[in-house]
C-alpha cells in the first residue's frame, strides 16, 4: 500500500482552488493550508478564497501576507512536511522556506520549461503567437522558475483564436491531472528530477495592466491578439472613450467584411446588433462584441483611444 506523503498546500488563485480539489478528491488532502487573508485578494486578478474548500475538508489554514514571515515558517514547520506545493503564489521561497519539507518543494509553472519563465506567462504565450503551450510542476530551487522538472504536459493551441481563459483552463486541468499522480509516485519512492536545459530557456518580463492599452495604429490582428492575451481572468485591454472614459474591451472578432468600411485608426464605423466596429492602422476593422465602462457603444464615427489631455 502507497504511504501518504504530509504535504503543505501554499497557494491563492483560481488554479490553486482546483488543484486543492483535486488532492482532497483523491484522498490526498494537505496537513495545512497557506494562502492570503482576503484583504490582499487585490494581489491577483484571479485571486481564489481557499477557505470554504479548506473547511469543508477539515483542513488547518494559516494566512500571511509573506510566505518568508517567521510565523508562516513556524507553522509550516509545525506540520513536518515530506513536501510543500507551492501552486499559485506569485511570491518568491528563500532557502529558509525551500529548507522546510523533508523531500522538497514543489512548484508550477504555465509553461513547458524551461520556455517561457518568468512572469505574465500566458499573455505572453498568446503574444507571441505560441501553438503549443505547457504546464510544469518542478522543484524550486535558488533561481525562478529553474529548479529540475517532476512533471510537464504539453498540448496544441489554436494561435490565432485562443484567449488568457481557455490557456489558463487548459493547464488548470493539466496540473489537476498530473498532481495526485505525482504525489503518489514520490511517496512510493519514485522522485522525478529532470534539469532543465538552460540552453533553450526563456524569460519573460513582468505585465501591468497599463500594458493592455490598445494601439489602434497597430494592425487588426496584432490589436486581436493583445486583447485575447490580456482578458479575463487578466484585468484586460482597453482603450478610452470620446469623453475620456476607460472602456474595457475582452471579445473582439475580424469584421467579415474586409475592405468594406474605410477610416482612420481608433474611429467607429458602425454601431448596430450590440456591438460596435473600429478601425485599426492597417485599414481593416475589429467588431467589438463584449465591453465594460459604459453602458452603450461609442457613438458613430466618433474616435477611441487615450483620453484627450
Amino acid at each position: 500500500m502507497t504511504a501518504r506523503l504530509a504535504t503543505v498546500f501554499v497557494g491563492a488563485v483560481e488554479g490553486s482552488r482546483a488543484a486543492l480539489a483535486a488532492l482532497c478528491d483523491a484522498g490526498l488532502p494537505p496537513r495545512l493550508v497557506v494562502t492570503l487573508p482576503a484583504d490582499l485578494c487585490r494581489r491577483h486578478s484571479d485571486f481564489a478564497d481557499l477557505t470554504p474548500l479548506a473547511t469543508q475538508y477539515g483542513i488547518p489554514i494559516h494566512y500571511t501576507a509573506r510566505s518568508e514571515d517567521a510565523e508562516t515558517l513556524a507553522a509550516i514547520a509545525t506540520t513536518a512536511p515530506d513536501l510543500v506545493l507551492v501552486i499559485g503564489w506569485s511570491q518568491l521561497c528563500g532557502p529558509e522556506f525551500r529548507a522546510l519539507p523533508q523531500i522538497g518543494c514543489l512548484g508550477f509553472h504555465p509553461s513547458a520549461l524551461p520556455r517561457l519563465r518568468g512572469r505574465g506567462v500566458i499573455p505572453w504565450a498568446i503574444l507571441l503567437g505560441e501553438a503549443e503551450a505547457g504546464a510544469s510542476l518542478f522543484w524550486l530551487g535558488e533561481g525562478a522558475d529553474t529548479g529540475p522538472i517532476a512533471a510537464q504536459a504539453k498540448f496544441p493551441v489554436d494561435p490565432d483564436t485562443v484567449t488568457a481563459r481557455d490557456l489558463y483552463d487548459l493547464q488548470v486541468s493539466a496540473l489537476c491531472e498530473m498532481l495526485p499522480g505525482l504525489l503518489r509516485r514520490i511517496a512510493d519512492g519514485d522522485v522525478p528530477s529532470l534539469p532543465q536545459d538552460d540552453a533553450t530557456a526563456t524569460v519573460c518580463a513582468r505585465r501591468r495592466p497599463e500594458d493592455g492599452r490598445i494601439d489602434w495604429t497597430a494592425p487588426a490582428a496584432a490589436i486581436h491578439r493583445l486583447i485575447r492575451a490580456v482578458g479575463p481572468p487578466y484585468p484586460g485591454a482597453f482603450t478610452h472613450g470620446p469623453d475620456g472614459t476607460r472602456i474595457i474591451v475582452t471579445a473582439v472578432r475580424h469584421t467579415p467584411r474586409d475592405g468594406y468600411y474605410i477610416g482612420i485608426p481608433g474611429q467607429v464605423q458602425a454601431v448596430a446588433d450590440g456591438l460596435f466596429t473600429v478601425a485599426c492602422g492597417d485599414g481593416r476593422c475589429l467588431d467589438i462584441l463584449n465591453w465594460s465602462g459604459v453602458a452603450t457603444p461609442p457613438t458613430l464615427h466618433s474616435k477611441l483611444g487615450d483620453p484627450q489631455r
